[in-house]
């Protein structure tokens, strides 16, 4: 497990950036926390290290967004969903058919989303810092993360 403070978004977007480059098609990752805590800022940052260059918002109200970079990107936010269905989730499969997905809000898709390679935590530390932790099976790409955020670690 990584734990990095971020001290506004432009450093939650290269903390992203930095997880990013170690991401492929087919990788799901999770983006959890509360309300503000700035899980849209994360994806913004990673979707612009694999090489996204239009806007990228928060997905709420349409539920996801796949942007084309050097890779596709998948957005989703689940927020509306109180849990899921069989027929909602065969409608947001299609999300991550060879793309990096990021998902918000992903315990609404407890049961139907498979096991992320990264599970992304942000936590409210004050007005503009924010506490980031990141965990994956694999100790690997932790650690090639964590090389990458400098001396914030």
């Amino acid at each position: 497990m990584i734990e990095v403070e971020s001290s506004s978004p432009e450093e939650t977007e290269s903390i992203a950036a930095a997880l990013a480059s170690e991401l492929e098609p087919g990788d799901v990752v999770t983006v959890a926390g509360e309300l503000g805590a700035g899980k849209t800022t994360f994806v913004r940052g990673a979707a612009r290290a694999l090489g996204v260059e239009g806007p990228v918002t928060s997905p709420t109200y349409t539920i996801g967004h796949v942007y084309e970079g050097r890779v596709p990107v998948s957005h989703l936010d689940l927020y509306r969903f109180e849990g899921m269905t069989d027929p909602e989730w065969g409608d947001l499969e299609r999300y991550f058919d060879d793309a990096v997905a990021f998902v918000e809000w992903p315990e609404a898709a407890e049961g139907y989303l498979t096991a992320p390679r990264v599970v992304v935590r942000l936590r409210h530390l004050g007005e503009r810092h924010r506490l980031i932790v990141l965990s994956s099976p694999e100790k690997s790409l932790e650690n090639s993360v964590s090389s990458g955020v400098g001396p914030r670690v």
